[in-house]
């Protein structure tokens, strides 16, 4: 088995960040013994503009893993000018670390499903392997959409180990428990004036959130 230290990216908008990614991203550190890096999106082509500023967001992940020296923030995609396409990231990282480098990407089962709707989708087989985590409402396993069941027909796997035996194109199902969390569903109580989303976020985001009045629309 290749000693090769396997690098973990998770992306996202982060908007904002909460304890929900957190899981996550801890669950992969786990279950891989790796470190994740966390890269916001600056401008992400598949979803509206975020509700706080791509510093506003960076500095909101920064509080979040100040205790977690496990995990790192990455701000390429921050200072890449137009749309920001993971297939882009994935090539600036190959470019970086080489083609014989374990790259992961950690992504939730929801965007699995979503991924045919990608920039170049099936390029990203090519320059990584996918950890999926399973969210609420979107359990692996069941009915894939026809061209992404094709592509990844044979390609889990639930040894660790194989991520870092190659580089790219394996799937890796992480386990972790379902999380209630959602940034749509605390953008929308803090707009509501409701309370439990301060529940859903480390304590230092949350103040951050309230100090700079973030997600505070007017409702009609």
């Amino acid at each position: 088995m290749s000693t090769t230290a396997l690098r973990i990216y998770y992306g996202g908008t982060f908007d904002p960040v909460h304890d929900g990614h957190l899981a996550i991203a801890r669950a992969a550190c786990e279950a891989l013994n790796s470190e994740v890096t966390l890269m916001p999106a600056a401008d992400p082509p598949h979803r509206a503009a975020p509700g706080a500023d791509a510093q506003q967001r960076c500095a909101m992940l920064e509080l979040a893993i100040a205790d977690d020296p496990r995990l790192r923030i990455d701000r390429r995609e921050l200072l890449r000018t137009g749309p920001s396409y993971t297939v882009d990231t994935l090539q600036d990282l190959r470019s970086e670390y080489g083609e014989d480098a374990p790259l992961a990407l950690l992504i939730g089962a929801d965007s699995l499903l979503a991924l045919p709707d990608w920039r170049r989708w099936r390029d990203l087989f090519a320059l990584t392997h996918l950890i999926v985590a399973e969210r609420p409402g979107s359990l692996l396993g069941g009915d894939w959409p026809a061209p992404l069941a094709e592509m990844i027909e044979g390609r889990w796997t639930q040894r660790a180990a194989a991520l870092v035996e190659s580089p790219a194109g394996s799937l890796y199902r992480l386990h972790q428990p379902l999380r209630i969390e959602s940034a749509t569903r605390i953008r929308q109580e803090i707009t509501d004036r409701m309370a439990h989303w301060r529940d859903w976020v480390p304590p230092p985001v949350a103040d951050y959130i309230v100090q700079h009045g973030l997600y505070r629309k007017q409702t009609s």
